[in-house]
């Protein structure tokens, strides 16, 4: 194929294998995508948050050598509950002694203490499922792993609030959402926002908004759209929001979200890496700078970097390109070795534009440099690799997931309203475990022994 003035374009069979064959898959909460092709720069000395861990916040501490918080109720707040944990100052870890559901009855929580790890990978099983409410990263060296956020509409009426599922805002950095399930969000699934112009300069605008963000191995699917959100229609997967940079989204599976899979918005630069983006609605992958936001302010420069992605259309899609550009401003785009295709297999644009303002768009002529720990995967083997992988506890996986999960496999599902349509909150028992730290690698939060798997889909 010839080459796209955007970067490469979809290689032949020969090339896209000749990276050499893809390491063994680990399903596990250890489990990045494995990846053979070209690799990045070793990271520094420093440990990594764990193993797999990628990016530019891989080598986070965390909590890593603070106290160890238990999880002991399924209550919202109060002693022994995961609001109290993660309103404790210092460096903490926080683990499960129970699994269930937490209703957070339409609130949001909100992390404003730093050095923190959520393993959600030590709750017994059915692991922890968060419900009616969102989680909120406002401070630096946080990892999120193994946890389901399912927001929903908690039945409340039309246009009177929205939740995020995870978001991060302005002031915060060295973050880690890893292997968790976020879904039926009202507002995005998942999510990095800035204030947009916080302090004098582009300088000042980049330093303030969040930054040095990994979002690895995620379930990001079903956003509501017709639901709560005042502006209507907001079934959407991730926004990294004007001048948030230094963002690695890889190895996730979008699913069944309108737009914003994921969305740049002005002068936002990251890397798009290894993702399965299956029943997209209007728009996959796209960038935006929008004129009437940044008045009386000069426009920054944004960059995207698109590798290795797959893009699926399902029942829901409707006519559009793997990336597609609109707003104004420039943009210094890289795509390369991105498949996309319609349901029954023939080849969709790589890129497009849906407004007419002269937005100019730059091919990166040189090949940037991969993030720390990512190695790249050729986009052929991306669909297996991502439905082994992705999402929280892959050996544990929750009825929701494996609904979504099949759904992709089989072509089937489309974009909802409400969790109602597809069987609405989960509901479990509690169960109860006690948390044993000679079981785990307390630095990395890995087992030491193999966790309970549950039984494969039928």
């Amino acid at each position: 194929m010839a080459k796209s003035w955007f970067g490469r374009g979809i290689s032949g069979a020969g090339v896209m294998f000749a990276a050499g064959l893809l390491a063994c898959l680990a399903v596990g909460p250890a489990a990045a995508v494995q990846q053979t092709g070209t690799a990045a720069v070793s990271p520094g000395t420093a440990p990594l948050a764990f193993p797999g861990a990628q990016g530019w916040a891989a080598q986070t501490p965390g909590g890593r050598g603070g106290q160890v918080l238990r999880v002991t109720t399924l209550a919202a707040s109060g002693p022994g509950s995961f609001a109290e944990a993660i309103a404790t100052p210092g460096p903490r870890i926080v683990v499960f002694e129970v699994g269930g559901v937490i209703d957070l009855d339409m609130k949001e929580l909100r992390i404003t203490e730093p050095f923190l790890t959520i393993a959600g990978q030590t709750a017994p099983q059915p692991g922890i499922t968060f419900i009616k409410g969102g989680l909120t990263i406002a401070t630096h060296d946080v990892v999120v792993r193994h946890i389901r956020m399912r927001p929903g509409d908690g039945g409340k009426p039309k246009w009177s609030g929205d939740i995020d599922a995870i978001t991060t805002v302005r002031g915060a950095y060295d973050v880690i959402v890893d292997h968790c399930s976020l879904t039926w969000a009202t507002d995005e699934n998942l999510s990095a926002s800035s204030t947009r112009f916080f302090g004098e300069s582009e300088k000042d605008w980049m330093a303030a908004a969040s930054r040095r963000i990994t979002y690895s191995n995620n379930i990001i699917a079903e956003g509501l759209a017709n639901a709560t959100h005042a502006k209507g229609e907001h079934s959407k997967g991730s926004l990294i929001h004007d001048h948030v940079n230094d963002v690695l989204i890889v190895g996730n599976l979008y699913a069944h979200n309108y737009e914003r899979n994921p969305l740049f918005k002005g002068g936002a630069r990251g890397q798009v890496i290894n993702n399965l983006i299956y029943d997209p609605g209007q728009r996959a992958v796209h960038y935006n700078l929008i004129a009437e936001e940044w008045l009386g302010h000069p426009y920054s420069r944004g960059q995207v970097v698109a590798r290795g992605n797959v893009m699926r259309a399902g029942i829901s899609t409707e006519e559009l390109a793997f990336f597609s550009a609109g707003g104004s401003g420039d943009l210094d785009v890289y795509l390369d070795d991105n498949l996309a295709v319609d349901r029954i297999g023939n080849p969709l644009p790589q890129q497009g534009r849906y407004t007419t303002t002269p937005i100019r768009i730059d091919a990166l002529r040189k090949v940037p440099a991969l993030p720390s720990g990512v190695t790249l995967l050729p986009s052929a083997k991306v669909q297996d690799a991502v439905i082994a992988n992705a999402g929280a506890r892959p050996w544990d996986r929750d009825d929701v997931d494996r609904r979504i999960l099949a759904d992709t496999i089989e072509g089937r599902g489309r974009i909802i309203d409400s969790q109602e349509q597809v069987g609405g909150y989960p509901k479990q028992e509690a169960t109860r475990q006690a948390f044993v730290p000679a079981d785990w690698d307390m630095d990395t939060m890995e087992p030491l022994k193999p966790l309970p798997r549950r039984a494969p889909l039928k």
